[in-house]
């Protein structure tokens, strides 16, 4: 992994910590997520997203942050496995974990760290819950906000509870 500052030198409330290797790509398509265990639901979504012809690049949530979320069993995976296993799909141009304090998760807080990327569109799936923020984020940063379908049934949350059943 290696550290840069979002800002290119400016103290930020998020930094990104790129997975090795990466060639930061010309205005990419950025995701954002824990991506935790990989489902069948992450790989269409992103796979639909390098269909449109653009470079992806995925944001993967720290360790931190999403167990602030998502409680003490959470995530399975850690960071740096989750980036390097994004980063190897083919669909994925770079990837990268998102460091910071888990109270930073507003656009504004976004939008700063991915400014320097440029990205051309910011995307996420129906129904995600911070939708309104992260068209906000895409419009302070003057990028298009692609809303994609959700795969039903398909998730980390439903994939881990399938799992629990099972044993």
């Amino acid at each position: 992994m290696t550290d840069t500052n979002a800002t290119g030198g400016a103290t930020t409330a998020l930094s990104a910590h790129w997975f090795e290797p990466h060639e930061l790509p010309e205005r990419p398509v950025v995701v954002t997520g824990v991506f935790d265990v990989l489902h069948v639901g992450h790989v269409r979504f992103l796979q639909s997203i390098a269909e449109r012809g653009l470079p992806l690049t995925v944001g993967i949530e720290s360790d931190e942050r999403v167990r602030a979320w998502k409680g003490p069993g959470r995530p399975v995976n850690p960071a740096e496995e989750r980036a390097e296993t994004i980063a190897a799909l083919g669909c994925v141009a770079a990837s990268f974990v998102i460091q910071g304090l888990s109270e930073l998760a507003d656009w504004a807080a976004y939008a700063d760290l991915l400014r320097p990327l440029a990205p051309a569109a910011l995307a996420f799936t129906e129904g995600d819950r911070f939708t309104q923020a992260k068209i906000r984020g895409a419009d302070a940063l003057g990028a298009q906000a692609w809303e994609l379908p959700f795969t039903p049934g398909r998730s980390t949350t439903a994939a881990l509870g399938r799992l629990a059943h099972s044993l």
